[in-house]
């Protein structure tokens, strides 16, 4: 029987505030246990939740930026569980009345193909705190610090039909929160969680099979190959004559597989009621308005401009965009540059961006400005560096203050473009290699290569190249 892979992502964004989602502690990432946990998300006797005004407008963000219906009136409930780490026995959450309904994604499944993402709906929550199982022998340490730290939960529609369509979704919406601000987007410290619901069914069939959920992924790669393991797992089950538990699976990345967690709950099951602490949220017309006019260029738009005005093919506009201040940094360059955007776009995305991840640094912090790298590309453009010059320049721009001509002038790395003085150094170049030079006459093409190197040698690589090359194919030939 041929199969088909029904998957819809449940996506947990942190939002980039400096303060919990109902109480001014602090959410910075790193400190020591328990220091950040505070009366309310511990749920002291007599304490009461006041909601993050700025949780609500980057909420409003995301749907404006997915083209959802953001509702003005919006409701907290509390969903009751018990686990250690969660101290108020209950989370606060949305359920029938999110901030964000509808929206959708478009993700490229292959190609130039262009498949559109539903998304069911985005609500507001709180983080529960974190179980520590390192270090504790027979016993789970309680880390209660990202207790109530607010999240954006992204919740799609189920139609995904391969990991490499689910991974293309999450790409896409990793981009989004972090271009718009929304949230800083990093893995390793829990701002970007996933949760994926597999089922499968004959291929050609309309309903859907029981779903197993696999829980908090935290990397594209782990996503791809759990949704690829617990679909084989699946597909095994049922061609066994067997039946598949609605649960909840973990994945185990050393062992590259799924296990059971725990037998998946049903809404019903949390008990889902209005929390009596916190009034109905309502958003006026002026709000989302002015959370409108803040709005950036949507990204699809600006890819677009870049294409069009900078002649720009669609991969090079997609890596420009993958973070705003990495286009807005482009851009500034554009500018002030007279290189063409294309040489710009490839320095950023190549040479600039291999230094920055060298240091682990962001672009927004690069050593080098938009103007420094800017008359940088200058120097290329008119024959005063080679580009292997060039990327010895950036190295010390990165390590000096001083701008570009003098870095040039005081380590010597001016290119030498003076034809009659290349001219000379090529036809010493050929006495002392004569052999060679003669093995190229008589159709040997591939001493060619050997003969520039030797001319760039010669000159410390200052040469110009394109005048090498020239010059060296008039005297031989």
């Amino acid at each position: 029987m041929q199969w088909e892979p029904v998957i819809g992502l449940e996506v947990h964004v942190q939002l980039m505030t400096n303060s919990k989602l109902f109480s001014g502690a602090s959410i910075a990432y790193g400190a020591q246990a328990n220091h950040q946990a505070c009366p309310v998300s511990v749920a002291l006797p007599g304490v009461l939740p006041v909601m993050n005004l700025e949780a609500a407008r980057l909420a409003v963000c995301f749907g404006l930026a997915i083209g959802a219906s953001v509702e003005k009136r919006s409701v907290f409930e509390r969903k009751n569980y018990f686990y250690p780490d969660l101290p108020k026995g209950y989370q606060i959450s949305q359920y029938k009345h999110p901030i964000v309904s509808g929206g959708s994604l478009t993700i490229e499944t292959g190609g130039s193909d262009e498949k559109m993402i539903g998304i069911t709906r985005a609500h507001l929550e709180e983080d529960a705190g974190k179980s520590l199982h390192e270090n504790f022998h027979g016993m789970t340490g309680i880390d209660l610090n990202r207790a109530g730290t607010p999240l954006l939960e992204i919740v799609s529609e189920p139609d995904m039909r391969s990991a490499d369509e689910a991974v293309a979704y999450l790409k896409k919406l990793h981009t989004l929160v972090r271009y718009f601000r929304i949230s800083d987007g990093n893995m390793q410290e829990g701002s970007f969680r996933c949760d994926a619901n597999v089922s499968i069914r004959p291929k050609g069939a309309e309903g859907f099979g029981t779903r197993t959920e696999l829980k908090n992924i935290n990397s594209f790669r782990f996503v791809e190959k759990a949704i690829n393991f617990e679909i084989q797992r699946q597909i095994e089950i049922l061609e066994d004559g067997g039946a598949i538990i609605q649960e909840t699976r973990l994945y185990d990345s050393e062992r590259n597989e799924t296990r059971p967690m725990r037998s998946k709950e049903d809404a019903q099951d949390y008990r889902y009621f209005p929390d009596p602490d916190l009034p109905e949220m309502i958003l006026d017309d002026e709000f989302i308005e002015r959370v409108r006019a803040s709005l950036p260029e949507l990204p699809h738009h600006r890819k677009s401009r870049y294409e069009q005005a900078f002649s720009l093919s669609s991969s090079d506009a997609e890596k420009l965009l993958r973070d705003r201040d990495t286009a807005d940094f482009f851009e500034r360059v554009c500018a002030r540059s007279k290189s063409d955007p294309k040489t710009i776009a490839n320095w950023i995305n190549g040479e600039l961006a291999a230094l920055l991840n060298e240091r682990n640094i962001e672009i927004a912090g690069s050593p080098v400005d938009s103007d420094r790298f800017a008359a940088l590309l200058d120097r290329i453009a008119d024959k005063t560096l080679s580009g292997k010059m060039a990327k010895e320049v950036l190295a010390h721009l990165a390590n000096d203050e001083s701008d570009v001509d003098t870095i040039i002038e005081s380590r010597g790395f001016k290119q030498i473009t003076d034809s009659s003085e290349i001219e000379r150094l090529v036809a010493e170049v050929l006495d002392a290699n004569a052999p060679q030079a003669q093995q190229y006459r008589e159709g040997n093409q591939k001493v060619f290569g050997y003969l520039m190197g030797q001319v760039m040698k010669a000159t410390n690589g200052k040469a110009d190249p394109g005048q090498v090359n020239r010059i060296l194919r008039n005297l031989l030939e």
